[in-house]
């Protein structure tokens, strides 16, 4: 049964590596061509017009793919339901982005508020759902929490919502949130393989293989930008992982680079207004304070593609330790 977790990353990454001309074909007739910032690094610049909405790929790839491996399953409706949902919000944000020409898209409360109503949705949902249980595994322990159903409910949102914002912090150079993701993605399928949990090691194959499916046309210089479409939708993707596998404060180690980028922001915001004005980094998220610093892109995704692998490490290590003790 492993090898559906193969085969489930192969069809993803065939049907994105196949479909990738024609979608960034369509989206250029489009003209949904993306909006830099002005407060930016200025080496942005040169991206404007470069097509946006590209997560439509990362989606389409991932969607058919665990439609045809495992379209019945319940733990991968729940998964794919979070995905497809937030990736809807996503997708509204970048239209608004493109069409309306505001870079910042769609207000941030509305957005916000839509997160959560969908995940709210998607966590009844899962209540209601026998192969959904509400433990929660302790990382490094044989232990495990067990949440009342209004907890779950609230957990769930809240890991959703947060690994959704997490990673859409994250999508902001050439290849950085996609590789970050598949590396991430790849943890949980070896995750769900060792709970037994075939179909959801297929899911989150899936959503690697369409990851690498993407960074084949997403790698500097990008031939198109994945926008909120695909950060919000693989976000969630992850959080609904974390969430039926019950390992939600696995999530916050495997998704380091996540967690580090959300940081970053929060104590950019919190610093700034605390101070009047003064800033602990040049830029934030982070990966735009070490280009400012005068990294090269290429250098700043591969170094935080090898943090991802690290933090990926750990996790399985949490993991592994649990299951060996």
């Amino acid at each position: 049964m492993i090898v559906m977790s193969l085969y489930g990353a192969l069809l993803a990454f065939t049907i994105a590596l196949l479909a990738g001309p024609h979608v960034i074909g369509y989206l250029h007739r489009l003209r949904f061509g993306q909006n830099v910032r002005t407060d930016g690094p200025k080496t942005h610049l040169k991206k404007a017009g470069t097509p946006t909405m590209g997560g439509v790929l990362i989606v389409f790839a991932a969607t058919i793919s665990i439609l045809v491996l495992a379209p019945n399953h319940m733990d991968v409706r729940y998964c794919l339901l979070a995905t497809l949902g937030f990736a809807l919000i996503g997708f509204v944000d970048d239209f608004i982005s493109v069409v309306a020409k505001r870079p910042l898209g769609l207000k941030a409360r509305y957005k916000f508020i839509g997160q959560l109503l969908v995940g709210l949705a998607v966590s009844l949902h899962a209540v209601g759902s026998p192969h959904i249980g509400t433990d929660m595994l302790v990382p490094f322990t044989t232990f495990s929490i067990t949440l009342p159903l209004w907890a779950f409910v609230l957990f769930a949102v809240l890991t959703m919502v947060g690994a959704a914002n997490a990673v859409n912090f994250t999508d902001g150079l050439d290849g950085l949130a996609a590789g970050t993701t598949a590396v991430a993605a790849v943890s949980y399928a070896l995750i769900c393989i060792g709970l037994g949990k075939w179909e959801l090691a297929a899911f989150a194959g899936t959503i690697a293989g369409a990851c690498l499916g993407f960074t084949w046309f997403n790698a500097h210089p990008a031939q198109v930008i994945m926008g909120d479409t695909g950060s919000l939708g693989l976000g969630a993707a992850l959080g609904a992982l974390a969430v039926v596998t019950g390992t939600e404060l696995f999530l916050v180690i495997i998704g380091g680079v996540f967690v580090i980028e959300t940081m970053s922001v929060i104590l950019q915001v919190g610093y700034f207004r605390l101070t009047g004005g003064k800033r602990i980094f040049k830029m934030s998220p982070l990966h735009h304070h070490f280009e400012l610093l005068g990294w090269p892109e290429s250098k700043v995704v591969f170094r935080f593609w090898i943090l991802a692998f690290v933090f990926a490490l750990l996790g399985l290590a949490g993991f592994s330790t649990g299951l060996v003790l």
